[in-house]
């Protein structure tokens, strides 16, 4: 697969996998592009643990649908997410981020502008959304074939200092090197974030994979084989949109946004997209 259409083509996969196993062959070319990610003075804080048992997939998802379950109750989800939901063609259009609610059970349509309100929080409660949100979390990471845990060497992340920020830097770098991988090699993946809301849950989860001192967990992935013909969620989203080149990128200084006039990539015969 062309390099570029993996670029392109990487995504977050918020469906089921196939049921089967990882390869470890699979697994290890995984770490093996994490490896390759750039860090201080290279240093490779990273660390990660491997995850196919199905008692600790099962407590792992247990957790994960409580959390859920916990977040939407109380309303937490959409009171610190707000900024980034996207309900309208016409707001997308406008800002290139966020994430596009573009699927809500029936009864829950007519209110999508009011899910974040304390109206929109209690109409949810009463049709049972966080019950059936933290089930669908839940059957999610219970049905993964792999998990994944993250980890920071504590000797470089120190958080408030430069080590801390070049160690978490070295660690996003790897991560897309893994994200892009699974990509290439026919695999999804979906960060397990719900957990982290909660710090008492996420604790659990620490214990769970007994985390010495001397390291950190900083997030959990599920993995597994892409599955064609995938149910959506009963509540889901797409986050394919991007924004122009004028929103974020600048020419010379600060002062200056970069033009959207004749930038599209034109396609080479190398591969490699040219202007």
């Amino acid at each position: 697969m062309d390099f570029f259409e993996v670029l392109q083509g990487r995504k977050t996969t918020n469906g089921p996998f196939d049921p089967r196993a990882v390869s470890q062959a699979h697994q290890h070319a995984l770490m093996e592009a994490a490896s390759r990610a750039p860090s201080h003075f290279n240093s490779q804080p990273w660390r990660f643990v491997l995850i196919e048992d199905k008692t600790t997939i099962s407590k792992v998802a247990q957790v994960a649908g409580a959390s859920m379950e916990k977040l939407i109750h109380d309303g937490l989800f959409f009171e610190r997410y707000r900024p980034y939901f996207r309900f309208s063609q016409k707001e997308l259009e406008a800002r290139g981020d966020g994430i596009h609610f573009d699927q809500l059970p029936g009864p829950l349509k007519p209110f999508a502008k009011q899910v974040m309100s304390p109206t929109g929080v209690g109409i949810m409660r009463n049709l049972g959304v966080p019950r059936m949100l933290g089930r669908d979390n839940h059957d999610l990471v219970a049905g993964s074939p792999l998990l994944m845990g993250v980890l920071l060497d504590k000797e470089e992340y120190k958080p408030g200092k430069l080590s801390g920020f070049y160690s978490v830097f070295g660690m996003g770098a790897a991560m897309e090197n893994i994200w892009l991988t699974t990509h290439a090699l026919g695999m999804g993946i979906q960060f397990i974030s719900t957990p982290m809301e909660i710090p008492e849950m996420w604790q659990q989860l620490v214990t769970l994979l007994r985390v010495p001192d001397n390291l950190e967990l900083m997030a959990i992935y599920r993995l597994g084989y892409a599955k064609e013909g995938n149910r959506r969620p009963s509540i889901d989203w797409s986050s394919r949109h991007r924004k122009k080149l004028s929103q974020y990128v600048y020419r010379e200084s600060c002062d200056s946004p970069e033009s959207d006039t004749d930038l599209s990539p034109q396609p080479a015969a190398h591969g490699i997209p040219r202007r």
